[in-house]
């Protein structure tokens, strides 16, 4: 049987979301603003790959963009409600429940509200454990297909005129991108629902249980606040089985935004030879050692936390801080196939300058 979701889940869910949003994945109170709304209107009700039959239509709920303060977006709960609409409605038929491309501050919360409403379950699934910059990294395996698939967005700022609805068919790799563009015309973020697949796809393609993972994380560190932060940081490194891989002062950060609307660069930690470079893409995707040795690799979940054990965006990072990078290797976390395919990586390597895909796909030299 499913599990309802509550008020007691929503916390959780924000919070154990955060640590696997490494240092991006949205606004905490994005996250909570839309699981609140979704269980006082309505019982989301999160449910296992197994209560699905093989036929069952499963798409994703996602939020597109890079949200800065600077930019006008606007988001409300309805808008992710609209999409999966407009995405039923095209496809013809209904969506038996909703996945996420990724955990994040407010993504792992995605699914709930359209759950509440119109009956979708929240599929205990998720296109990524870890936040990550390209929806391809998160289309469980469509990044490449030349397979017509139908996408929806739907939100924007309205005082400024910019709401927009969209519906698109094409091939993923073509259509996703038209998708971002909608959100910065939107004001920088827009929810959308993508790529209906059948469930014994999403069977074999998808990182199961990447919801209730952050369920429990998030309840472990609830429990852990009521002591200290170091209790924090041990039961975040004890309940995920990860490492603090660095700790030190922040010595030097050089992050620009990019006209793709990408955070793009690198954070310093230490000095001399104890120094590390957190490499940045919107979200941490590498560390490497002063000697140039990498230590961690995407999909490897990296993500930096403060003395309190708060999980801290890359935008909240500032040199002077004592942080502490935590460190899951892919190895202990389930996978979808999307970070197993290599054609994910070479936009990511040419827009950072760094190699990923050798270390993420254990190629041997």
């Amino acid at each position: 049987m499913g599990r309802i979701l509550t008020d007691k889940d929503v916390e959780p869910a924000v919070k154990g979301g955060s640590v696997y949003a490494a240092g991006g994945g949205g606004w905490a109170d994005h996250g909570r603003m839309l699981g609140y709304a979704a269980v006082s209107v309505g019982k989301p009700e999160l449910i296992s790959i197994e209560e699905l039959d093989d036929n069952d239509w499963v798409a994703t709920a996602a939020a597109i963009g890079a949200p800065a303060s600077t930019t006008p977006w606007e988001m409300q709960g309805v808008d992710y409600i609209k999409a999966v609409a407009l995405l039923q409605e095209t496809l013809g038929e209904k969506l038996a429940a909703l996945m996420v491309g990724q955990n994040g501050k407010s993504s792992t919360l995605n699914g709930w509200l359209p759950s509440a409403v119109l009956g979708t379950k929240v599929l205990d699934a998720v296109g990524d454990i870890r936040a990550h910059p390209t929806g391809d990294m998160g289309s469980i395996g469509m990044a490449g297909s030349p397979e017509q698939m139908i996408q929806t967005a739907v939100g924007g700022n309205r005082s400024e005129n910019r709401y927009i609805e969209l519906v698109v068919k094409g091939a993923t790799a073509k259509v996703s991108p038209v998708l971002r563009t909608a959100a910065d015309q939107s004001g920088g973020f827009i929810a959308s629902c993508r790529n209906p697949l059948r469930a014994a796809y999403v069977r074999k393609n998808a990182a199961l249980g990447g919801i209730s993972l952050a369920l429990t994380l998030g309840e472990a560190i609830i429990a852990a606040e009521k002591r200290n932060g170091s209790a924090v940081i041990d039961a975040i490194v004890k309940t995920t089985g990860g490492n603090i891989a660095v700790s030190g002062t922040v010595t030097a950060k050089n992050v620009v935004y990019t006209k793709d609307a990408f955070d793009i660069g690198t954070i310093t930690v230490g000095t001399g030879d104890a120094a590390h470079t957190l490499h940045v893409m919107n979200e941490y995707m590498a560390i490497d050692t002063a000697e140039g040795t990498r230590i961690a690799t995407f999909p490897d979940v990296i993500t930096t936390l403060d003395a309190e054990g708060k999980p801290l965006s890359v935008g909240e990072v500032e040199v002077g801080m004592e942080i502490f990078v935590l460190h899951v290797p892919k190895t202990i976390i389930p996978l979808a196939s999307s970070v197993l395919d290599p054609s994910v990586y070479p936009y990511v390597e040419k827009a950072m300058g760094i190699e990923l895909a050798r270390y993420a796909l254990d190629i041997k030299r």
